[in-house]
């Protein structure tokens, strides 16, 4: 192995030959055995070799090797000089092979060493994405597990960062080819990163790209298949594509075959519902994610049948008073319990299916089931206005810093869930019934009105989300959707009819 001063002598061989360095190889072949030193030759080697690498292609594979050599030495600071120095070797067909070491170099738990690949990798990028990319997907599909993750965390972090010349249309559509392979098998976590990175590309933020991206999830959703309540997997797997679908949902991107498999596979079943999220309202949760969809449906071919189940799951939640009960059950001094969040969900989904067939429930009920519907309607209106009344008594005079306790959240919410239900009933009790109001699902955001816009007698906000000014947010800035925390369905959902308002307790009677 060479000595310092043998290093020393045969780079200044290299640096004096100038436009003739490349008849030097035996010079640089001494360079390449520092790697093989004490520290001091591997300190010269680590630096020496990326310098005149480029002008000896046939000892590509063997400089390479001899820099990889050093990005694993014991030495932090010859480590991290040699990541550094990586990007040097980026050059033509040796562009994928750095990548790809760069790629396995991720999984360092040295903080510096981390970035400094990071660096690395974002700086051959720009030198060639796509071959970047081809390292990237390889270690995906074939590396080890904490390479993998990190990988795709890179993709999901850094893409956004790079200029439209990096990122161009055949980069993109690269990005979205190699995705679908690794699509084919991955966690849920990574699931979410891949929806993250392939929604923030330019390509796929037209219609035509996010109905591109609404299939995709419906084939991850497997929408297919029987839906097994029992398998804590397949809700999971459910839940999770559809939370990554319903940002996607617009007036012309429709979610018409989401919509229909709730409605066919998950409502009949909603009471069976197993899930591996501990503390999760899994019924809740099913239906606010329904609840979201049925603003964007398209023409649908089942209409009729999926109203009757929206319809059918919603006279499970809206009881009979208790002296009209056919079987007595709820006679007496037990009242039935309103579950208003449930209520909700499904009254605002039976309203939107229900302006695509307003005549369902004068032409498609009989009259029977039709009084029958009519006489809960009235009974949970009663309940409903009971429970507004002493919501907005002990919230009156509350401003600020009151309004940001617990207790008082909760009932803040809990107003804007009985105000929306109570909106819907009105329409609904309309001869015939009426489609027309709008109403905001109490845990988005509520759309301000403009000057001039013309408000609803009974409700100021609009169930459709917010058409985007052309200065608003990128698609990558989009909230996900979170699942709920349920303590609205068991703290507040729930309402002894005729009992008097406590947090989280009802107690005596008006």
């Amino acid at each position: 192995m060479p000595t310092v001063e043998e290093l020393y002598r045969n780079y200044g061989i290299l640096a004096d030959a100038t436009e003739q360095v490349g008849q030097h190889k035996d010079a640089y072949q001494v360079i390449l055995g520092g790697v093989k030193g004490s520290t001091k030759e591997k300190q010269l080697a680590v630096q020496f070799i990326p310098k005149f690498f480029k002008h000896f292609p046939e000892l590509a594979d063997s400089a390479i090797n001899a820099q990889l050599d050093l990005c694993e030495d014991e030495d932090v600071s010859i480590r991290r000089q040699a990541i550094k120095e990586l990007p040097q070797f980026a050059t033509g067909e040796n562009l994928p092979r750095v990548a790809d070491i760069l790629t396995q170099l991720l999984q360092t738990d040295d903080s510096a060493e981390f970035n400094l690949v990071n660096n690395a990798l974002l700086s051959i990028f720009k030198m060639d994405a796509k071959g970047t990319l081809g390292g990237l997907f390889s270690q995906i599909l074939q590396g080890e597990d904490i390479v993998r993750e990190r990988a795709i965390k890179f993709l999901s972090t850094k893409l956004k960062t790079l200029p439209d010349e990096v990122l161009t249309k055949e980069v993109e559509e690269l990005i979205l080819t190699e995705s679908k392979k690794v699509l084919e098998d991955v966690t849920g976590e990574e699931f979410v990163l891949f929806m993250k990175i392939l929604s923030g590309l330019k390509s796929l933020q037209t219609v035509s790209g996010r109905q591109q991206l609404v299939e995709l999830v419906a084939e991850q959703a497997d929408l297919e298949q029987t839906f097994s309540p029992s398998d804590p997997d397949c809700v999971d797997r459910l839940l999770q594509c559809t939370r990554q679908a319903v940002p996607l949902f617009s007036k012309n991107v429709h979610s018409t075959r989401f919509v229909t498999y709730f409605c066919e596979q998950v409502l009949p079943n909603l009471s069976t519902l197993t899930t591996p999220v501990e503390g999760l309202d899994i019924q809740l949760e099913v239906l606010k994610l329904l609840a979201e969809m049925s603003s964007f449906c398209g023409d649908m071919e089942k209409l009729e049948t999926n109203l009757r189940k929206l319809f059918d799951k919603l006279l499970e939640y809206m009881p009979l008073p208790p002296e009209e009960a056919e079987n007595g059950e709820n006679a007496g001094n037990e009242e039935p319990k309103l579950q208003f969040s449930y209520v909700e969900c499904l009254l605002y989904s039976f309203h939107q299916l229900g302006r695509k067939l307003p005549d369902f429930l004068t032409a498609k009920l009989n009259a029977e089931k039709l009084k029958d519907f009519k006489i809960r309607l009235q009974y949970f209106a009663r309940g409903l206005q009971v429970y507004i009344r002493q919501l907005r008594l002990a919230l009156q005079g509350k401003t600020g810093e009151a309004l940001k306790t617990e207790e008082n959240k909760i009932k803040v919410v809990a107003l804007k869930i009985t105000n929306n239900i109570n909106v819907l009933i009105k329409d609904l009790f309309h001869i015939p019934p009426s489609y027309k109001s709008t109403v905001t699902l109490s845990w988005k955001p509520v759309q301000k009105v403009e000057i001039g816009q013309k408000r609803t007698s009974e409700d100021t906000s609009s169930g459709s989300p917010p058409k985007k000014s052309p200065g608003g947010p990128k698609r990558d800035a989009r909230q996900i959707y979170n699942p709920p925390s349920g303590k609205y369905s068991s703290n507040l959902g729930n309402f002894s009819y005729g009992e008097r308002f406590r947090l989280g307790t009802s107690s005596s009677r008006d």
